[in-house]
């Protein structure tokens, strides 16, 4: 038997260390090669990550960035069930936040909440699939 996973492209590739305090906790801390998240969910996502950006209709704009990256990785935490399908509200939450701070208006950022809210419990669900 084998475990696999259906891949997306992806747009963008990061080149920094970011380091974000999510509010999350986890039992135990993980880390893979790109993505680390302690007990008090503090999130590293290392140069290397890719992520596909701001999900389409949204357009990608430097306000956007940041926060596409941390709640793309977030969603992946999601998907392999290192954090619970709980905290997807507060990911939606960190991405307002975030693109807010990163000078995105306010009317744009509840826009985009939405979107996630309406739109993003799929890309949240485990994706790992098993073949005989």
């Amino acid at each position: 038997m084998i475990n696999y996973k259906r891949r997306r492209k992806y747009k963008y590739n990061l080149h920094s260390v970011l380091t974000y305090a999510t509010g999350l906790s986890v039992d135990e801390p993980v880390a893979n090669r790109f993505i680390e998240i302690d007990e008090s969910g503090l999130l590293t996502i290392k140069p290397g990550y890719a992520w596909d950006g701001p999900s389409s209709p949204a357009i990608d704009s430097k306000n956007f960035m940041q926060g596409s990256l941390i709640h793309d990785a977030l969603y992946q935490l999601m998907r392999e069930e290192v954090l619970p399908q709980s905290a997807r509200e507060r990911a939606d939450e960190i991405l307002r936040e975030v693109c807010l701070q990163d000078g995105m208006s306010a009317f744009r950022a509840w826009y985009v909440y939405q979107g996630v809210r309406i739109g993003g419990e799929k890309s949240a669900k485990p994706d790992l699939l098993t073949a005989p």
